[in-house]
């Protein structure tokens, strides 16, 4: 991260602004079709997308004047179309500066340059092509009329386990095995750190702003997994080891995550199921995270 800067967050332009709403159609074959709005519209400010309610509350961690979470656009939409963005970004009053946008071509090339610890977009191949290139990204889901209004003071992540925050290793044996031998297995490792998944820079990223924040909102986090008893062991002895901590932990033993979800007041959800995605981005923010065997077919993605 550079100097000064704490976390920082790259987003789409699509899922931090409602750019449906302007009918445009962008194909992934045809970078001609990531072209601007009509210019009537440009200086029209776009309603607020999936990620908007997270980005919002990112932001206001900045309050006492120490920039803590700087936030960049990142788009494949064409350069005109930054009028409309910063004239969103104007009339929603986020402070966002930093954008840039590629004409349709592929921009997680940018989030080295960055210094991104999360990527947020709608593009699942954008996703993936981030994640491929090492960088923490979901595909986030149209979000609740609801998200990001409960608990204004606090900022609260939620986080799946396996394949997530660590890596699909124990996935992969309760797929092959199942539940008793997926337990035994655990049980056998538990005093052995499972490796990291695709999100846990993110997480640790998290945890150093959460220690070195200096403004009254708080961030809380919540480990919320399939897993249950004996199998909790080394999910926590694992985050021992990596001398981190989440304030929260839930082992629902398969249990449908929703309500917990609800409950616990997540600003956004991250997992890597989308069975679990689509029950979750009912009642939260959800980022789809398109990494591990449960993503290694087609017909999982969304």
């Amino acid at each position: 991260m550079k100097s000064g800067t704490k976390i920082t967050i790259a987003v789409s332009a699509r899922a931090l602004f409602d750019f449906d709403a302007e009918h445009l159609v962008y194909r992934e074959d045809d970078p001609s079709s990531y072209r601007a709005p009509p210019a009537s519209r440009l200086d029209i400010p776009a309603g607020p997308g999936p990620a908007f309610p997270l980005v919002r509350k990112l932001l206001a961690l900045n309050r006492s004047g120490e920039t803590i979470v700087d936030v960049a656009i990142l788009s494949r939409n064409a350069p005109a179309s930054a009028l409309k963005v910063f004239a969103s970004t104007r009339y929603h009053r986020l402070a966002i500066h930093r954008a840039i946008f590629t004409g349709g071509s592929q921009p997680h090339r940018y989030l080295a340059p960055l210094h991104a610890n999360l990527f947020l977009s709608t593009h699942l191949e954008d996703v993936r092509s981030a994640m491929a290139a090492g960088f923490p990204a979901a595909c986030l889901y149209p979000a609740p009329a609801t998200a990001g209004r409960r608990h204004d003071d606090e900022l609260r992540i939620a986080f799946d386990g396996d394949a997530v925050l660590f890596s699909d290793e124990a996935e992969r044996v309760f797929r092959r095995h199942q539940l008793r031998e997926f337990n035994d297995h655990e049980t056998r490792h538990a005093h052995l750190p499972l490796p990291p998944g695709p999100l846990e820079p993110f997480l640790v990223a998290l945890c150093a702003l959460r220690s070195r924040c200096a403004s009254d909102i708080k961030v809380r986090t919540a480990l919320m997994t399939a897993r249950s008893a004996p199998a909790h062991e080394r999910a926590i002895r694992t985050l021992i080891a990596w001398g981190i901590s989440v304030d929260e932990a839930m082992f629902l033993g398969g249990a449908d995550k929703s309500g917990f979800l609800a409950e616990f007041g997540a600003d956004i959800f991250f997992d890597d199921h989308v069975r679990h995605c689509e029950s979750a981005a009912a009642r939260v923010a959800t980022g789809h995270v398109p990494y591990g065997i449960n993503n290694e077919s087609g017909l999982m993605l969304h």
